[in-house]
């Protein structure tokens, strides 16, 4: 409730009045809450994650990681709140929630006798001050593509926001700061040069050699063979990332080779979704072109019958198109869907996607359980249903910000029983 008062009252304040109040606005709230609860990270050993892609996926492996090593953790991200034993999904639609919400977490955690907390930073908290007075130990760089342009009005502005976290590590209070930074990304010189005490990298050539399997894949690391569950060469480098920052803080290979073969995967991170069909199901939150484009290349050898819608009305309009021709390279089957339309007319969004790709003749349902019910019946032995774009996402967006309850993962679940009933 409050949040839809507080959304119809920005929507009456003139955008160029907004625009000059908000800095201080959020600037004083990262004050406050810091000081409310009286600096909670110096309390703890903090270590944050940005990039585009892969940030949750490295907050889940590094706290694995980190309980295998005996420490009692917190974890902050876009899929849930983790305070020593208890967990609760993150229904907030943001990764990093505002109203003190930060400082308040820690503080959870500081009570709570945790001695880590990884939390998952972005650009668009960035922008809004909720990494500030946040005394952090470590930040890890994944990776960057364009994204959330329209928030930040440039891909330099949006660079900007992301190093700008950087920049507040090399401030922390804490004796010593690592910036974890994957060396093969263009824009990793940027997170090294801020002045951090330990600048580290890493890169693909520490797992050599590595072989990616149909499921899972093996690598070496200080010459220590891993096996991971994991999919995907993507998930070496979430692998990597988590792996390089563990080292710094104590945790050995043999440590981390335990933690991570028995590490199944993420919620809504190429999830598979088994109820003893004879096809794989995929629920995946890809929503950049090439995070799409990888999730493909991963299931490559099958018949891929693909769900997808775009990653919101109003935001980053200029994916749809290729998003949409990715589909049309990489899918046998296209079924366009409604994603998180906000106040944009969601037809019009995947009438726009279907004009990108006319050769593919991809189907349109609006309604995403009849899409996703579609893919499942279309699907024969041995074939691959990747439902893509909401990943663990627990509303559809409508306009003037109403929400709908959702979940992918359940609604496959349900449909795939309906489909067994039928026989």
């Amino acid at each position: 409730m409050l949040d839809t008062i507080l959304y119809h009252i920005k929507k009456r304040i003139p955008k160029g009045v907004l625009k000059r109040l908000a800095p201080r606005y959020h600037y004083v709230m990262a004050l406050l809450g810091a000081l409310i609860y009286w600096f909670p990270s110096r309390k703890l050993t903090v270590i944050a994650v940005t990039g585009t892609k892969g940030k949750s996926s490295v907050t889940e492996i590094l706290n694995t990681i980190f309980e295998e090593a005996g420490y009692t953790t917190a974890v902050s991200n876009t899929i849930r709140f983790k305070v020593g034993d208890e967990s609760t999904d993150n229904l907030y639609k943001m990764s990093m929630p505002g109203r003190m919400f930060m400082q308040r977490f820690l503080r959870k955690a500081v009570k709570a006798g945790c001695t880590h907390a990884i939390i998952e930073a972005t650009s668009q908290g960035a922008i809004l001050y909720r990494h500030m007075f946040i005394d952090m130990d470590a930040l890890i760089f994944t990776n960057l593509a364009p994204e959330h342009i329209e928030a930040h009005g440039s891909y330099e502005a949006y660079v900007d926001a992301k190093v700008s976290i950087a920049r507040w590590l090399a401030r922390s209070k804490k004796q010593r700061t690592y910036m974890v930074a994957n060396a093969e990304d263009k824009e990793s010189p940027k997170f090294l040069a801020v002045g951090v005490t330990d600048p580290i990298q890493y890169s693909i050539d520490e797992a050599r050699p590595y072989e990616i399997k149909k499921q899972g894949f093996q690598f070496t690391y200080e010459g220590v063979v891993i096996n991971s569950p994991l999919s995907g060469e993507f998930n070496l480098y979430n692998c990597l990332a988590a792996m390089k920052t563990a080292r710094q803080f104590g945790v050995s290979v043999s440590t981390m080779k335990r933690a991570l073969e028995t590490f199944s995967g993420i919620r809504g991170r190429v999830e598979r979704i088994d109820a003893g069909q004879d096809f794989t199901v995929v629920v995946d939150y890809a929503h950049t072109p090439d995070s799409l484009q990888k999730l493909y290349d991963v299931f490559q050898h099958s018949r891929r019958i693909c769900v997808l819608g775009n990653t919101g009305g109003g935001r980053d309009t200029w994916k749809r198109d290729e998003m949409a021709r990715i589909a049309g390279n990489e899918c046998d089957e296209i079924i366009l869907t409604n994603e998180d339309p906000y106040d944009d007319d969601p037809r019009t969004i995947v009438e726009e996607m279907a004009q990108a790709i006319p050769e593919a003749e991809p189907r349109i349902i609006l309604d995403r359980r009849e899409a996703i019910h579609t893919a499942l019946s279309l699907a024969h032995t041995g074939d691959t249903v990747l439902i893509t774009g909401k990943g663990t996402d627990p509303y559809i967006m409508g306009p003037n910000n109403t929400k709908t309850p959702w979940s992918d993962a359940s609604v496959v679940r349900e449909e795939l029983e309906k489909l067994k009933a039928r026989g």
